[in-house]
């Protein structure tokens, strides 16, 4: 029942309406009995301003931010956490009395996805495909939670400038061209975790992020991750299982990195098993 007492929280981007957070947030706050609503607002990029503002003015007491705004809302903030000022990228909002606070839970989402299928990154060696928002963010916690972690990326016109970026969070981490399969194909077979970030595999896109010479090499022992959730199993992963490894689809990331803002909102935990089991439905839902 909503009433005058109903606090509002709710998600910001462009196009919104694809979102499964207010599913994820909605489905929480009913299974606690917290007298809150979750909405999602397609926001144009002339009312963004505004739109991060009212949350001063209504008061919204929190946000989830996607793109095209990660980057762009961090000028209206009052404060960003450490980790949302090394990613420069913010997917949370908490609002204190009015005062807003930038943080990311991205990163922390795939660290407590693998703690769910007991896997710790501890002294392992990771490998990203892929470094754009999700991937940085991805890197970032791997790296602070003690992992010796690759990354591929595409050799463009950024590939330089990220490469010394990242070299700055960390001696352990390095930055290799994606296009050269033989390395790839190397760092791969040593990995412990491997975990794609690009979109290849998304919806209905039968592509794989790796050739079958790089998918050969890897081997029972691995852990196969993909940030993906629909479809909950990628080419990717269908391929790795073949292989004998042991794979993780996107749904665990999305809900643990959604588990992140909730904390922060609300200081308790989220029910994750519930919250997994009404997005597998959905997902079986939309896929019929």
């Amino acid at each position: 029942m909503v009433d005058a007492h109903t606090s509002l929280y709710g998600f910001i981007a462009k196009p919104a309406r694809h979102s499964l957070s207010p599913l994820i947030h909605n489905t929480s706050f009913q299974a606690l009995g917290i007298n809150s609503v979750y909405l999602a607002f397609d926001v144009e990029q002339s009312q963004f301003e505004n739109a991060v503002q009212s949350m001063r003015a209504l008061p919204i007491r929190g946000i989830n931010v996607s793109m095209p705004y990660k980057q762009q809302i961090i000028k209206y903030l009052d404060e960003l956490t450490p980790v949302a000022k090394q990613l420069r990228a913010v997917n949370t909002v908490i609002n204190r009395s009015g005062r807003l606070i930038g943080d990311s839970t991205d990163g922390e989402g795939f660290i407590n996805a693998l703690a769910d299928e007991q896997v710790s990154v501890k002294g392992k060696r990771v490998a990203v495909l892929g470094a754009g928002g999700a991937g940085r963010a991805i890197i970032l916690a791997t790296a602070n939670e003690g992992a010796e972690v690759v990354v591929f990326k595409r050799q463009n016109g950024t590939f330089n400038e990220l490469k010394q970026r990242l070299a700055s969070w960390s001696d352990h981490i390095r930055v290799l061209p994606y296009e050269d399969e033989d390395q790839m194909a190397a760092e791969l077979q040593q990995a412990d975790v491997i975990v794609n970030t690009t979109n290849l595999g998304m919806a209905d896109d039968t592509r794989s992020p790796v050739s079958p010479q790089v998918m050969a090499v890897l081997h029972t022992g691995q852990i196969i991750a993909d940030a993906i959730y629909a479809p909950l199993e990628t080419p990717f992963l269908a391929q790795a299982k073949q292989q004998g490894c042991h794979t993780m689809n996107g749904l665990g990331i999305l809900v643990q990195q959604a588990a992140g803002s909730f904390n922060r909102w609300m200081g308790q935990k989220m029910p994750i098993d519930k919250v997994k089991n009404v997005i597998k439905q959905q997902l079986e839902h939309t896929k019929k």
